[in-house]
C-alpha cells in the first residue's frame, strides 16, 4: 500500500515536471527541486517499508549518491568530451571552413532554390555531426537562413529544413552519443562499459539519412502552393572569411572517421572473447582541430605566444557555448539517481504493464514519439529519465537494442522542439509563429522516429530473449 501511495504521489510530480518543461522554466533548478522531492519520497518510503534500492545505506551515503555521486561520475566520463567537442566547433567557425562549405553548396545550387535547401541540409547535417551548441548553431544559421530566405523560401520553411538538418546531424554526433550513453549509464552501468560509438555507428547512420530524408520531403511537401519570390542576391555575408582550401574540408567529419576507422580488436586468451579498444575521442578532437588549423594556416600564424591565445580562446568560446547545458546536465545526473530510488514505486503501479517483447517495445515508443517533445516522459534529456530506470529496471534488456530505442526518442523531438534553445532563437530571428513550426515539426518527428523505432528492431531486436 505504501508504494502505490508513494508511486501515485511521484507519478503526480512527474507530470507536474512536465508542465513545467513545457512552460519553458530554467530546467537546471526544476532537476535539481525534482531531485529532491523524490530522494526524500523515496527515503520516507524506506522508512516504512525497505526500498531494495537503499538496501544497506544510511541517509548521508543516499544524499552523496544523488547530490555527489551523480555529478561526479558524470563530469568524469561524459563532460570533457562536450568542452572539447564545442572547442573543435569552435575552430571549424574561426577558421572558415564551415562558412566555406556552405558558399561553395549556393555555387553549386546556382539558381534552383529546391536543390540548393538540399544541398545546404546535407552540409549542414555533416557540419553538425561534430559541432554542437548554441553558439555554432547561431554562427551558422546567420549565413545560411538569409541565402534560403533570399532564394524564394519561406521563412518558416528555411527555418524548419535548417533546424531539421541540425537533428539529423546529431544523430550521429560523438559529443551527443557520450551525452546520452551518460544519461543511461547513470542507470545501468553496462552503457558506459559495454558500448561505444563504433558500436552505434552502423545505426547512427540509418538514423542520420533516415531523419534527413524525412526533413526534406516535409519541406518540399511545404513549398507546394506557396509562391516563391527569387532573389539574386543569395550570398553569404560580406565579412565572410576567406575561402578554407578545399583539403581542409575533411576536418568537418575528422573525429568520426578517426573514431570509426582507427580501433584495436583482441582476444582475451583466457576468456576467448574478442575486445575491441577504440580511439579516445577528447584526442580525435583534438587532432581533427590541429589538421583545420594547420590546413587553413592558422596553425603557426603569429607566433607561438598568439598560437597559445587563439587555441585558449578557442576553448573559452566553446566552453561559453556548452556552460547553460552543463548546468543542466549536472543536476539531471541527480535526477538519474534519484529516479534510481524512485523505480521500485512507479514498478509497483506500471511495472506489470511493460512488455518484455523486443516488437512490443518498439511499437510502444514508435506510438509515443510525439511525447518526446516539450521535454516529455520519452525525453531523456527532459522528465524521461525515471521512465528510462522504470523500463531498463523491470527487464535487463540487450544495450545494443535499447540505446538507440531511448536516442531516437530522444533526439528526434528534442532537436525539433520549441524549447531547444536554438530553436526558440530561430523562432525569434526568422519571425516565425511557433504554430507555423509546429505543422512541420511534429509530424516529421512522428515519422522519422517512428521508422527508426522499426529500424533498431529490426537490426537488433534478435538479441532480446525472454
Amino acid at each position: 500500500m505504501v508504494e502505490i501511495i508513494i508511486g501515485v504521489i511521484l507519478i503526480l510530480s512527474f507530470v507536474g515536471m512536465i508542465w513545467y518543461c513545457v512552460k519553458g522554466h530554467n530546467l537546471m533548478v526544476g532537476f535539481f527541486v525534482i531531485a529532491t522531492l523524490w530522494m526524500v519520497l523515496a527515503m520516507i518510503g524506506n522508512a516504512i517499508t525497505p526500498n531494495p534500492k537503499m538496501d544497506g545505506q544510511n541517509w548521508l551515503e543516499v544524499f552523496g549518491y544523488v547530490f555527489q555521486t551523480g555529478p561526479e561520475g558524470y563530469a568524469k566520463s561524459i563532460l570533457v568530451n562536450i568542452f572539447f567537442g564545442a572547442f573543435f566547433g569552435r575552430v571549424l567557425m574561426d577558421t572558415g571552413i564551415a562558412a566555406t562549405l556552405i558558399r561553395k553548396v549556393v555555387e553549386l545550387g546556382g539558381d534552383r532554390p529546391r536543390i540548393t535547401m538540399a544541398l545546404l541540409c546535407i552540409v549542414t547535417m555533416l557540419i553538425f555531426t561534430s559541432m554542437t551548441g548554441i553558439g555554432p548553431v547561431i554562427s551558422i544559421a546567420v549565413i545560411v537562413l538569409p541565402i534560403l530566405q533570399a532564394l524564394g523560401i519561406p521563412s518558416g520553411v528555411a527555418l524548419f529544413s535548417f533546424m531539421g538538418s541540425i537533428m539529423a546531424g546529431i544523430c550521429a554526433n560523438v559529443t551527443n552519443f557520450k551525452q546520452y550513453q551518460g544519461i543511461m549509464g547513470g542507470i545501468d552501468a553496462r552503457y558506459l562499459n559495454d558500448y561505444d560509438y563504433t558500436q552505434y555507428f552502423p545505426f547512427a547512420c540509418i538514423m542520420a539519412g533516415v531523419a534527413l530524408v524525412t526533413v526534406l520531403i516535409v519541406s518540399n511537401l511545404s513549398l507546394r502552393g506557396k509562391k516563391s519570390t527569387r532573389s539574386w542576391a543569395a550570398q553569404a555575408p560580406a565579412a565572410a572569411k576567406e575561402n578554407a582550401p578545399w583539403y581542409s574540408w575533411i576536418s568537418v567529419i575528422l573525429p568520426v572517421i578517426i573514431i570509426v576507422l582507427i580501433k584495436v580488436k583482441e582476444v582475451d586468451p583466457e576468456t576467448g572473447k574478442e575486445a575491441t579498444t577504440t580511439f579516445p575521442v577528447i584526442l580525435a578532437f583534438i587532432l581533427a582541430a590541429l589538421y583545420a588549423l594547420l590546413t587553413t594556416g592558422n596553425l603557426f600564424k603569429g607566433g607561438f605566444t598568439e598560437v597559445c591565445r587563439r587555441l585558449a580562446k578557442e576553448f573559452a568560446d566553446g566552453s561559453v557555448d556548452v556552460a547553460p547545458m552543463i548546468g543542466f546536465l549536472l543536476t539531471l545526473s541527480m535526477f538519474n539517481n534519484a529516479a534510481v530510488y524512485a523505480a521500485p514505486y512507479f514498478e509497483a503501479i506500471v511495472g506489470g504493464a511493460i512488455p518484455h517483447n523486443a516488437l512490443l517495445i518498439s511499437v510502444i515508443f514508435a506510438v509515443a514519439v510525439p511525447l518526446g517533445f516539450f521535454r516529455g516522459p520519452t525525453n531523456l534529456v527532459g522528465s524521461g529519465t525515471a521512465v528510462a530506470a522504470l523500463v531498463l529496471s523491470v527487464f535487463e534488456w540487450p544495450v545494443a537494442f535499447m540505446y538507440p530505442i531511448l536516442a531516437t526518442a530522444t533526439i528526434v523531438p528534442q532537436h525539433l522542439d520549441i524549447t531547444q534553445s536554438w530553436v526558440a532563437w530561430g523562432l525569434g530571428y526568422s519571425k516565425v509563429s511557433s504554430r507555423e513550426y509546429m505543422k512541420m515539426s511534429i509530424p516529421t518527428g512522428w515519422i522519422a522516429g517512428a521508422i527508426l523505432m522499426f529500424a533498431a528492431y529490426f537490426m537488433y531486436g534478435g538479441l532480446v530473449t525472454a
